[in-house]
C-alpha cells in the first residue's frame, strides 16, 4: 500500500470523506440527525445487509448506491475488497457513506475500516447509531438493565461452530445480568445448552427477535430449556437478537410494539 501514499502527495483533485453510519436497528425514525444528513449528502453509499428497506429508501437517487452485505457463509464483497472500495471512491474526491445496521463499532466492523483508512490518511468520521441490543430489546418491551432483575449486560456475538470454545461461557452464565447475543439464531441450541452447563438455570427466561423495531419484527420467548424448539416452530429467520436474563419476564407486561399476529390494546381501547 506505499503506493496508496504517493496517490495522496500528487493527487490534483481534493480528497474526498468517508462516513462510517450506524443506521441503528431497522426504524428510520430512529436514525440520528447526523446519520441522515450524511446520507442526504453522500456521492457513494456503501451499505450492508442488516440495513433496513426502510433506511435504504432515504439514499437520494442521485447517490451511488452498493450493496456489500454479509449474510452467513455468503458475502457480497470481502471485507478486504470493501476496505479498499472505500479508499479509491474517497481518493477520486467523493464524499462516501459506509452506512451499517445499528453501530459502526458494535460487531459492526468499523474499527477495522476506520483503521484501513486512517493508515492510509484518508480523512473519515464516525456517526453512532442506536445498536441492535438496545433498540430492538426496547420494541419487544425488554430492559436491558433492571435494578431488581440485572445490574449488568454483556452484549456478544453469535457466530458460534460446533466444538469451538470461543466464548467464555462461565462468565456468561453469571446470575443477575443480561446476555443479548447478536447473530444468534445458528448457535441458539448450543448457547442454551452451554449456558445450562454451566450452571444457569434451565428455566431461566429467554427471548429471540426477528427484524426487531420493523414492521415485521416478531418475538418468541420461552425459557433455556425450550427456546430453540420455539423458535423452530415459529420459523424464525434472521436477522435475529437474543436476549436472556431475567429481564425477560418484564415483557408481559411491558411490551407495546404491534407485532405481526399480536395485538397490543390502546389507552383509548382500555378507557372504553
Amino acid at each position: 500500500m506505499e503506493g496508496t501514499g504517493v496517490l495522496l502527495s500528487l493527487r490534483k483533485e481534493p480528497l474526498g470523506e468517508v462516513y462510517l453510519v450506524g443506521a441503528g436497528p431497522g426504524d428510520p425514525e430512529l436514525l440520528t440527525l447526523k446519520a441522515l444528513r450524511a446520507i442526504q449528502g453522500a456521492d457513494a453509499v456503501l451499505y450492508d445487509y442488516l440495513v433496513s428497506a426502510e433506511v435504504v429508501a432515504l439514499i437520494p437517487a442521485r447517490t451511488e448506491k452498493v450493496y456489500v452485505g454479509k449474510q452467513c457463509d455468503r458475502h457480497s464483497l470481502p471485507q478486504a475488497a470493501i476496505n479498499q472500495l472505500l479508499a479509491t471512491l474517497a481518493l477520486r474526491g467523493k464524499t462516501v457513506v459506509r452506512l451499517k445496521g445499528g453501530d459502526p463499532f458494535v460487531f459492526g466492523r468499523g474499527g477495522e475500516e476506520a483503521e484501513f483508512l486512517a493508515a492510509r490518511r484518508i480523512p473519515f468520521q464516525v456517526v453512532p447509531g442506536i445498536t441492535a441490543a438496545n433498540g430492538v430489546a426496547a420494541y419487544a418491551g425488554i430492559p436491558l438493565t433492571h435494578r431488581d432483575h440485572a445490574h449488568s449486560c454483556v452484549f456478544v456475538t453469535g457466530h458460534l461452530k460446533d466444538g469451538d470454545g470461543d466464548l467464555d461461557w462461565r462468565t456468561l452464565a453469571r446470575p443477575g445480568q443480561t446476555v443479548v447475543v447478536y447473530m444468534g439464531l445458528k448457535g441458539l441450541a448450543r448457547l442454551c445448552k452451554e449456558l445450562v452447563a454451566h450452571d444457569l438455570p434451565a428455566t431461566t427466561p429467554a427471548a429471540i427477535v426477528q427484524e426487531g423495531t420493523t414492521p415485521r419484527q416478531r418475538v418468541v420467548s420461552g425459557t433455556l430449556a425450550d427456546l430453540p424448539e420455539l423458535a423452530a416452530a415459529a420459523g424464525i429467520k434472521p436477522p435475529t437478537l437474543v436476549i436472556v436474563g431475567e429481564v425477560v419476564r418484564l415483557r408481559d407486561k411491558l411490551a407495546w410494539f404491534p407485532e405481526a399476529g399480536r395485538l397490543i390494546a390502546s389507552a383509548s381501547a382500555v378507557e372504553g
